[in-house]
């Protein structure tokens, strides 16, 4: 047979294979798939193979019309050639958990929690509500969507490295209660200032991520990173599907066309061994640590595993005894359908890291470019909050969020437990609701129990108690203080940070369930926060009140609101 003719039949016979394989994958997923579950293991390997499959025969078309004609062909994302039924059942996971519970002074006084600067959740509300959808109850957090915004909250005095401040207001939500805000707020470094950075980027480049929210959003989310990359910092490459290679081994911060064409040329398709290229990863920043210096590895997935090892404590251990190092981990999240966000943002916990959902570039530039310091620098290490309320002035509190970072009144004081940390620039925003004593609260009085004698302390709400690490070191320091009673104000008469943060606070209740905010409904989340608007210099403000106003919508649609299965 003549070169020519050969020619002629290869692409007809690889066209038939690749569309012999999307008809194979198209039939199976006409079948009813098993009902997702909360806290279920990653996706079976079979849609993991339909994944693989047709990505594979795409490349093969591709080599086949390349040798025909001269002409560019770029294979359409997976996400738009799957079988419309892949997308109607969501393959995401999020880890449950109860809100917490009110507690009696009298019986528990003291409230004990790690603090946390992520921020993935609001993203990833975000790109649900701009989806028509409203949110997985469990994708809510409440402390990140409240910690996604700047305050203008005071700055450190001293050696300390992060001011505190607290204020006190009437609950919005509930006139009988008020509402205790505690701020942190560390003090932000320029990217000139930081420190010289090796860095890590570690790349999912398996058959999920090849879709439009995926690899190419990884690639331009790096680049801009990229951008702001000084001589003195290094940056390695190394990415994971069936297995994992370096693609680009340290190069210095200056050879920024080097890292971008390095970046540029991936491409997605095969099965996730994430476990291994964390491994890898791990030893390439150790490799090239730099003493004194900032190590960390960026991980970029959808956080779906499935070769090696991918059970949600392992993984998580592998990242907690990684730390040890001194090499911290940050996950950034990417995709849809089968996003994996409870491995994402607990990976980051264990890893000494923070956590982001990408959903768009104008979030990856927040995250890599507006707030690189916070990202990047740490100035506080295992921050733990403490809580003491006094029983003469409060009868019962719960604390707003923090549900997976609760920890025991002992761990307080024991530096062999992880807690948080604080990049610079982060603030960090505490809510309680508290009852003031002798007031109506949400506890019924019990029969048989001395009520509580009133503490010595006259003029105290609470002690405050804060234990942190300073960069580098092994035992903590403490500070403490005083929460002075004082006057709740109304709240329209409170500061434009509290007044948005109660909005905010408001508007992740009323996505899960609205069980302590009655009949303050999502209107007048939304009106408070337009009061407490501001200056709002990068915008994110405004967009929180059209977000708020889509959720208003889905709910008043006159139907049934659309709401993502787990």
């Amino acid at each position: 047979m003549s070169v020519y003719s050969s020619l002629l039949i290869r692409p007809f016979t690889v066209g038939f294979s690749a569309g012999t394989l999307l008809l194979l994958a198209a039939c199976s997923a006409s079948g009813p798939e098993p009902e997702a579950q909360a806290n279920s293991e990653p996706a079976p390997s079979l849609v993991r193979e339909r994944l693989a499959a047709p990505a594979a025969a795409e490349m093969h078309v591709e080599a086949s019309q390349k040798r025909m004609a001269p002409m560019a062909y770029a294979p359409a994302p997976i996400a738009d050639i799957l079988p419309p039924s892949y997308r109607d059942e969501s393959r995401e996971q999020y880890q449950a958990y109860a809100d917490n519970p009110v507690f009696a002074v009298a019986e528990t006084p003291v409230s004990t929690f790690s603090i946390d600067v992520d921020t993935g959740s609001y993203a990833n509300v975000r790109r649900f509500l701009n989806g028509g959808q409203l949110p997985p109850k469990d994708a809510v957090r409440l402390e990140e969507l409240v910690n996604y915004f700047p305050y203008a909250y005071p700055l450190p005095q001293g050696d300390v490295p992060f001011g505190v401040s607290t204020e006190l207001a009437v609950t919005p939500w509930n006139p009988q209660t008020r509402l205790l805000r505690i701020a942190i707020k560390a003090s932000d470094r320029s990217v000139e200032e930081l420190p010289p950075a090796n860095l890590v980027f570690l790349v999912d480049v398996s058959g999920s991520m090849h879709r439009r929210e995926g690899l190419p959003m990884v690639q331009g989310t790096l680049k801009l990173l990229v951008d702001q990359l000084r001589p003195q910092d290094r940056v390695s490459l190394v990415t994971y599907a069936g297995d994992s290679q370096v693609v680009l081994d340290s190069a210095p911060g200056s050879d920024k066309a080097k890292i971008r064409a390095a970046i540029d040329q991936l491409s997605a398709g095969g099965s996730t061994a994430g476990e291994s290229g964390i491994q890898l990863a791990y030893q390439q920043a150790s490799k090239h640590m730099i003493d004194g210096g900032i190590n960390r590895i960026l991980l970029a997935t959808d956080g779906d595993f499935n070769v090696g090892i991918s059970d949600f404590d392992s993984l998580k251990q592998l990242a907690a005894d990684k730390r040890k190092s001194g090499v911290s981990l940050t996950t950034l999240g990417f995709g849809v359908d089968n996003y994996n966000e409870r491995l994402m943002e607990q990976l980051a916990d264990a890893g000494n890291g923070n956590y982001a959902y990408i959903d768009n570039l104008r979030e990856a530039r927040k995250v890599l470019v507006d707030q690189l310091g916070s990202t990047l620098a740490t100035v506080a290490s295992d921050v733990k909050l403490q809580l003491e309320f006094n029983p003469s002035e409060v009868s019962e509190y719960r604390l707003l969020g923090y549900e997976n970072r609760a920890l025991k009144r002992e761990d307080f004081s024991n530096d062999k437990v992880d807690a948080g940390d604080i990049g610079a620039g982060h603030t960090v925003t505490a809510l309680y609701e508290i009852v003031p004593a002798g007031g109506k609260g949400w506890l019924e009085p019990l029969r048989y129990q001395a009520t509580a004698k009133p503490a010595s302390k006259s003029g105290e709400l609470a002690w405050l108690r804060i234990r942190y690490k300073a960069p580098g070191e092994v035992s903590s320091r403490l500070l403490e203080r005083p929460i002075a009673r004082a006057e709740a104000k109304p709240m329209n008469a409170a500061s434009e940070d509290l007044r948005f943060a109660a909005a905010v606070a408001a508007f992740a209740q009323q996505l899960k369930d609205g069980r302590y905010t009655g009949d303050f409904g999502l209107a007048q989340s939304i009106e408070l926060a337009r009061s407490a608007k501001g200056e709002d210099r990068f915008g994110l403000r405004g967009e929180f009140i059209q977000l708020a106003e889509i959720a208003q919508s889905l709910h008043t649609s006159g139907s049934t609101p659309v709401r993502v299965q787990q």
